[in-house]
C-alpha cells in the first residue's frame, strides 16, 4: 500500500536523521516540500542537470555540490566546501530530493531516499509481508515444503548494494574522491569495512 509525500518524508526523516530536508517533485513540479527547504528556483535547473547525467556540479540556494553519481535513477552530491550533500532518487512517477547534514552519510541517505521513493509507488507488493507460502496447499492436502523466509526489503538492499558496487560512478567513485581527499576518518573506516567484508565471505 502507497502512502503520500508526507508521510513517506516523514517516515525518511525518522530513519535517517541526518536528512534534514526534503521535496517530492511529480514531473517537474513539487507537490511536497519540508518547510526549512525552499528549492523552487533551483529546481528546474537541477532536474535538468540529473537528466542530462553529464554535468559537474548543481546549485542549490547558492551552494555549489559536486556531483559524484548522477544516473537515471539517482543524484549525490556534496559541496567541497562542507556544507552538506544532496541526495536524489527517481522513478518513472516522482523524484525525491534530499539535503543532508555535512556529516551524514550520503551512502545511508540514499538507500533511505530510495526506500521512501518506494514507499510511494502505486505498485504494491506481489504478496503481503506476512503471507504464509504453503498454507493453502497445506489445507488442500498438499505437501508443504519448509522455506526460509528472507525479508524483501533485505534482498532489495543487497540488489541495490551489488548494483552501487557495479556501477562506475558508485562505490569506486565515492573511494577515489575520499582518497583525493585524503579523508582519513573514511579512510580508515573503509579499510574496516574490506576486513569484515575479507572476513564474511572466508577470504
Amino acid at each position: 500500500m502507497s502512502v503520500d509525500p508526507e508521510a513517506a518524508i516523514h517516515n525518511l526523516m525518522q530513519a535517517e536523521p541526518s536528512i534534514i530536508a526534503a521535496v517530492v517533485i511529480r514531473g517537474r513540479d513539487i507537490i511536497y516540500s519540508t518547510d526549512n527547504w525552499d528549492i523552487s528556483v533551483d529546481v528546474g535547473r537541477v532536474l535538468s542537470s540529473w537528466a542530462s547525467m553529464n554535468a559537474q556540479f548543481i546549485i542549490i540556494s547558492g551552494v555549489k555540490y559536486s556531483l559524484l553519481q548522477c544516473t537515471s535513477e539517482r543524484l549525490v552530491a556534496t559541496s567541497i566546501r562542507g556544507e552538506g550533500h544532496i541526495v536524489g532518487a527517481k522513478d518513472e512517477m516522482h523524484k525525491v530530493i534530499t539535503y543532508v547534514e555535512p556529516d551524514g552519510p550520503m551512502n545511508a541517505a540514499y538507500m533511505d531516499t530510495a526506500r521512501a521513493l518506494a514507499s510511494m509507488s502505486t505498485q504494491g507488493p506481489y504478496m503481503e509481508g506476512n503471507s504464509q507460502l504453503g498454507a493453502k496447499g497445506a489445507a488442500m492436502g498438499g505437501a508443504t515444503k519448509p522455506s526460509i523466509n528472507i525479508e524483501p526489503h533485505l534482498k532489495g538492499e543487497i540488489q541495490s548494494f551489488l548494483e552501487w558496487l557495479k556501477d562506475t560512478e558508485g562505490l569506486s567513485g565515492y573511494i577515489s574522491y575520499y582518497l583525493q581527499q585524503n579523508n582519513i576518518q573514511i579512510i580508515t573506516e573503509l579499510s574496516k569495512i574490506y576486513n569484515e567484508l575479507r572476513k564474511i565471505f572466508g577470504v
